[in-house]
């Protein structure tokens, strides 16, 4: 698509009176509404002042663009207006505006109309458009202009083919329609002027494009995020990582790369999920079908957590005491128990599924999981329904966009708003109840039930199992793995085992803060007073106090982690002390079902075991 499809004779004011932002707003939404293209004038300039309290859209060097994207707007468009005195725009370089871009664009706007409104944002950033822009006298020439450095050619796909130092960028604003692609364009035309290789991923309206590859970030010097709006960061763990608004990338791209090259950013640590922080610094990311798990289990986390600990406290008043035909009976603890239990844990499930469906397939897949992922719970599926609802969701939908890859462009709109979900949610809909829930359903009710009925010799054998498995790694795959399996058996009402998971992932740092503190003569000084932080550490449950000692002396720390946090998730599972939180720490003990100070005993038992296998296996320190 042109941009002079969208930008019209009908949508061109050569000159704007008054000199002031409301002044230029209110012209080129009446241009607009005068062309006929929005169905609420008010409504659409709410939307346009909403987006400037974020940030102003005058970008400086006379320019400014305001936009928005609404259902006000009913047919996409930009409107064009020029003011010869200036308008005091506020502008980021704190000159007036002259030349005016507000661009319309619908809530269901296609591709090719977003491709086009990037376009115009890039023919901005050339200075010999602008001039002619402003010398332009009649409104056939300001199209003119347009259409002589408008180019429909398909991007390519940057790469990164230096060996020298290069960088990489992430650019996104607020509606994904001009600041993002100005920024970038901004960064790309500085990094070829200093002689720099860059790769700039723009998050605009119409997805991600030019998408950072994993090798691609871990080898780069440093990451710029030039953004106003939510970026995926995660994966920038362990990286230099630059973070300045949208407007900076524009204004600031010399100052930014120069900053990059020169490493002078903070390392970004991740915010990580589960039992503890990821640890991983640079390694590679997780991709494929861990990375989709994980992107399930760390969304569906808050309801789990805030679900569990509202039903922990609603026991405080009574076991019973949510049971309006109980001698205990308590509104508050119903009313927990409806907030926990009802709603936040009756959403696990789905929220699960959908967020697995959203990693595969962008957000096309998000509805047919959430479907897939409710039909589950439904059916008494459960957690192992959900997990196979997101996948069969999220590859479904990866499907249907292949399959519908060959319809007109005309139709792009379309897609998403229609074909997807419909065909999305029916097929997912469909294999869920003729195919997948009753034979899960009858699985998950067969694991539940043996967890249900372990005897104590089993009890004893699962809860070695998982503490050995907290233990191991310490955060890694191993680590997760025993996590996301007492999750699971949340959401299917079998609380144990998550009770053995918390207690053992405690065990690493207090077993070796006691350690330090009976076998001094084993620990240099340093590891001594890293030791009395490791009581702080553990009693929190933060595992990485245990990770400096583990690398320093492996073969030795290791074992003996392992050997603390079998025996505690062997105690735990003994006692049947239970646990509806996917979190551990002092604070949850009083929360814990069946006895918390038995529960208490068992992470201290556990912690001297450590401590005594650690001072055992220790050699004496030579003292310099």
């Amino acid at each position: 698509m042109r941009i002079t499809e969208l930008l019209t004779l009908q949508t061109i004011e050569l000159s704007i009176a008054g000199t002031q932002k409301s002044d230029a707003i209110d012209t080129l939404v009446a241009v607009l509404d005068k062309a006929g293209k929005l169905n609420d004038s008010r409504a659409f300039k709410d939307a346009i002042l909403k987006r400037e309290e974020q940030s102003t859209t005058g970008i400086g060097d006379g320019i400014a663009i305001p936009h928005a994207k609404t259902s006000a707007v009913s047919a996409p468009a930009i409107a064009f207006g020029k003011s010869a005195e200036g308008v005091d725009y506020q502008s980021l370089d704190g000159k007036p505006a002259h030349l005016f871009f507000m661009i319309a664009a619908p809530e269901g706007a296609n591709n090719t109309h977003l491709e086009a409104l990037a376009r115009l944002s890039s023919i901005l950033m050339n200075e010999e458009a602008r001039a002619e822009l402003q010398a332009a006298a009649s409104k056939e020439e300001i199209l003119s202009i347009i259409n002589s450095y408008d180019r429909e050619e398909e991007a390519a796909e940057e790469t990164i083919t230096s060996d020298k130092p290069y960088l990489v960028a992430v650019t996104a604003c607020p509606t994904g329609i001009a600041h993002t692609y100005m920024a970038a364009d901004s960064l790309r035309a500085k990094a070829a002027e200093l002689g720099v290789e860059i790769k700039v991923e723009t998050n605009g309206s119409g997805g991600a494009k030019n998408i950072l590859t994993q090798e691609e970030i871990s080898k780069a010097a440093a990451v710029i995020v030039a953004a106003d709006t939510k970026v995926e960061m995660d994966r920038f763990a362990g990286k230099h990582v630059l973070q300045a608004p949208v407007a900076e990338g524009i204004r600031k791209p010399k100052e930014l790369i120069e900053k990059g090259l020169k490493q002078d950013a903070p390392v970004y640590q991740g915010s990580g999920s589960g039992s503890s922080s990821d640890n991983s610094g640079g390694r590679k990311e997780k991709t494929g079908i861990y990375k989709h798990l994980m992107n399930g289990v760390s969304n569906m986390l808050p309801f789990v957590v805030g679900g569990g600990l509202l039903i922990a406290i609603s026991f405080l008043f009574g076991y019973n005491a949510f049971d309006p035909n109980d001698p205990s009976y308590h509104p508050i603890a119903e009313a927990l128990m409806t907030i926990g239990g009802g709603t936040a844990f009756g959403l696990l499930v789905p929220v699960l599924a959908a967020f697995i469906a959203m990693s595969i397939a962008d957000r096309p897949g998000f509805a047919p999981g959430m479907v897939g992922g409710l039909l589950a719970a439904n059916a008494d599926a459960g957690f192992l329904g959900g997990i196979i609802a997101g996948f069969l969701a999220g590859y479904l939908v990866v499907g249907i966009k292949k399959l519908l890859a060959g319809l007109p462009a005309s139709l792009e709109g379309i897609k998403t708003i229609l074909l997807y979900p419909l065909l999305g949610i029916a097929a997912t809909g469909f294999l869920m109840i003729y195919v997948v829930n009753t034979p899960v359903g009858a699985l998950n009710n067969a694991i539940t039930g043996w967890l249900t009925g372990l005897g104590t010799g089993n009890a004893i054998l699962l809860g070695v199992v998982l503490g050995l498995m907290m233990a191991f790694d310490m955060g890694g795959p191993v680590n997760k793995a025993a996590y996301v399996f007492g999750t699971g058996l949340l959401a299917n009402g079998v609380f144990e085992p998550m009770a053995a998971i918390m207690a053992a992932g405690m065990v690493p740092p207090l077993g070796i803060a006691i350690a330090t503190t009976l076998f001094k003569n084993k620990f240099t000084k340093q590891e001594r007073d890293s030791g009395k932080t490791n009581y702080i550490m553990g009693a929190s449950f933060i595992t990485e106090g245990a990770i400096p000692f583990a690398a320093a002396d492996p073969f030795r720390v290791i074992p003996s982690v392992m050997a603390g946090a079998a025996v505690t998730g062997a105690l735990s599972m003994v006692f049947g002390i239970g646990l509806r939180a996917p979190h551990g720490g002092v604070f949850v003990v009083p929360l814990v079902e069946g006895g918390w100070p038995l529960y208490l005993l068992a992470i201290i038992i556990g912690s001297v075991v450590t401590a005594i296998v650690l001072g055992f296996l220790k050699k004496p320190v030579q003292q310099s």
